[in-house]
């Protein structure tokens, strides 16, 4: 990888950092604490943590997905930083180790100093420290970024950070935190409050979606209760500040009027203006209970679609396997296969690579089958610590084990009860508890941890690995019993650079995540997507699309420039590796003809293209050229040097 320059920091941070770990007691030359706590506490302290361990595990890797074989890892920790889950390449975990960068923990500020993890919480924002300017000498060796997850009242309840080697530090890096803290935060959000008005607006509409949107909920008589990060911003005042004041007050609108909005067949964006009078454009949420007004949530599928006569179902046929024909035939193969089985007590188990869509078929399964009205419960068992899966999976009565919550806790199986249980990478299933599982598969019982009763249960079970499960069973890591157990029918998802409907999926993604702007993608980036080998699957191209979406703000076509560099990078190296004789088109210098690229054409060539096409349209100003695609004029003249 190419070493970049690092950023010139805020210094004052830096060296309030280092007071503050001088005040501690600590020597820059000392030894680093490698004592993490015991696996029976930090198991307990994972357990208080729940909400903000099950919403952070999957931004985590998405995050991983990006950074993936950069000699980095990803790390969650808690409001006092010590590391509760992390995900690395294995090149670079045997050097993390070296400094106690595991799981069990401690990095504040008090323990380690000047870090990014213990100054992200000691100045509640995000901190970027790199090298040398790591308190402890032993720690210079790293690059950290680190942004504070915090809750809805602004409270600092924990840390992600991407740390590594710091020859590999990106400028990019940080953005990407950021942005995922910002996705936990805003599910944490909509995870904390039931019987609400939930509001997402943004003064522009395409924003509404994003990252960017503002998020408040109300009560249902309209009192303010909380806002997110952004929300915050665009209202212009403190959370304290807020308690005072109704929606009627912040947005003009009274109550009444946001009810009659969604009674009507087909609401469109509500038109909005704030106490300040900026104007704003909003999307309601309302989850009312208690016979208040009852209206199903509202989302963009919903209303990309208001043809739909019956609101209340809209939802469950809008995610079922009739809107996953995309005209692959291999997938055509699967839905036509599970569509026969449905409603037949047939166990299913879905094949595949991480990211090929096994969770969104197995809900589109549960969507179309008669447990449609029973809840969907997804359980991810390769993201479950070891110490905690049996008591997620069966529940616990109180006092079952140290730190569990008092009156116990309902486990997965029984809140899937009448409905589907999906257990996601159940290869990862510890060997113990396979037992326990097949055990009520078989006597549809459940009892709960430190319970003697037995509870019946009626669940439906859907399964999903990327492990060959007879390869785990030669090994002794999996049941055989239980495995034929649960191969009732066996179906196999294709990997996206197996597929042959690339371009439809791409649509119907900016189509669900694109808000009221119709994006396309231009040719020479979709041609880059037919060549990619999409290791990451829905989740690395979800991801980009949406990085795309937001990148080109009001441009309706996404480009090249609008990528991220380490996409291009990989281009740049699949390009590189193949071979030149007949599938990549010959380096045409300046290009001056037509921009519209061939099949297999490089990445250079078409940097190029689009050099050229937006020269042209500023009628030859190198200035506002490098100014409209984001980059220097050096770079305009190094890729076409003919203009200098």
């Amino acid at each position: 990888m190419q070493q970049e320059t690092v950023p010139n920091l805020n210094n004052s941070i830096i060296e309030t950092a280092h007071h503050r770990s001088r005040t501690y007691g600590l020597d820059p030359c000392s030894d680093v604490d490698l004592s993490p706590i015991d696996r029976r506490s930090l198991s307990g302290l994972i357990e208080q943590n729940r909400l903000l361990h099950t919403h952070a595990v999957p931004a985590m890797e998405t995050l991983y997905q990006q950074i993936v074989n950069t000699h980095n890892m990803v790390i969650l920790t808690d409001a006092k930083g010590v590391i509760l889950h992390s995900l690395g390449d294995d090149d670079f975990l045997e050097k993390a180790n070296r400094v106690a960068l595991q799981s069990g923990a401690t990095w504040s500020e008090e323990c380690k100093g000047t870090n990014a993890i213990g100054t992200a919480i000691a100045e509640a924002k995000p901190a970027l420290v790199h090298a040398d300017q790591h308190f402890l000498q032993a720690n210079h060796f790293l690059t950290c970024s680190a942004a504070p997850i915090t809750d809805h009242a602004g409270n600092v309840i924990g840390v992600l950070d991407v740390s590594g080697d710091q020859r590999s530090f990106h400028k990019h890096t940080m953005a990407l935190v950021r942005m995922s803290a910002l996705m936990v935060e805003n599910q944490l959000f909509a995870a904390a409050f039931e019987d609400v008005i939930t509001l997402h607006f943004h003064a522009r509409a395409e924003f509404i979606g994003t990252l960017m949107e503002g998020i408040a909920s109300f009560t249902p008589g309209g009192r303010f209760i909380a806002a997110n990060r952004a929300g915050l911003f665009q209202l212009g005042l403190t959370f304290a500040a807020l308690q005072s004041h109704t929606f009627s007050s912040l947005f003009g609108l009274p109550v009444s009027a946001l009810f009659d909005h969604y009674r009507t067949a087909a609401p469109g964006l509500l038109d909005l203006c704030l106490h300040s009078g900026v104007r704003v454009f909003g999307r309601a949420q309302l989850r009312l209970a208690n016979n208040h007004f009852q209206h199903p949530i509202i989302s963009a599928r919903e209303e990309s679609h208001p043809a739909q006569t019956n609101p209340a179902h809209s939802a469950r046929r809008l995610s079922g396997l009739r809107y996953l024909r995309t005209g692959d035939q291999q997938l055509e193969a699967v839905i036509d296969k599970v569509t026969r089985v449905l409603g037949k007590d047939i166990p299913i188990m879905i094949m595949g690579e991480t990211g090929t869509g096994k969770e969104l078929l197995a809900q589109a399964i549960h969507n179309d089958s008669p447990r449609a009205q029973g809840p969907f419960v997804p359980v991810n068992c390769a993201s479950i610590p070891e110490t905690l899966i049996e008591s997620e999976l069966f529940g616990y009565e109180d006092g079952a084990f140290t730190g569990a919550r008092k009156k116990g806790a309902i486990g997965k199986i029984l809140q899937a009860n009448g409905g589907t249980l999906f257990l996601d990478e159940i290869g990862d299933m510890p060997f113990p508890l396979q037992a326990r599982l097949l055990r009520v598969l078989q006597e549809r019982m459940v009892t709960p941890l430190g319970s003697g009763k037995s509870i019946p249960v009626n669940v439906e079970v859907i399964c999903a690995t990327n492990h060959n499960l007879r390869d785990r069973m030669a090994q002794g890591l999996f049941r055989e019993d239980l495995y034929y157990r649960l191969n009732g029918l066996v179906v196999k998802l294709p990997p996206l650079r197996e597929r042959t409907d690339l371009e439809t999926v791409v649509n119907k993604i900016l189509t669900t995540d694109g808000g009221n702007k119709r994006y396309t993608v231009a040719p020479e980036l979709m041609q880059l997507f037919l060549q990619h080998k999409w290791p990451g699957n829905f989740r690395q191209l979800t991801n980009l699309l949406r990085t795309g979406v937001v990148m080109a703000g009001d441009e309706s076509e996404i480009g090249l420039q609008h990528m991220p560099d380490d996409f291009l990078d990989d281009m740049r190296e699949v390009q590189a590796a193949a071979p030149a004789a007949g599938e990549i088109a010959p380096a045409s210098g300046a290009i001056t003809g037509s921009v519209t690229p061939c099949t297999g054409a490089r990445l250079e060539d078409m940097e190029q293209a689009l050099i050229v096409r937006t020269l042209e349209a500023h009628g030859g100003n190198v200035s506002a050229t490098a100014r409209a695609l984001g980059v220097s004029r050096n770079t305009i003249y190094r890729k076409l040097p003919h203009l200098k």
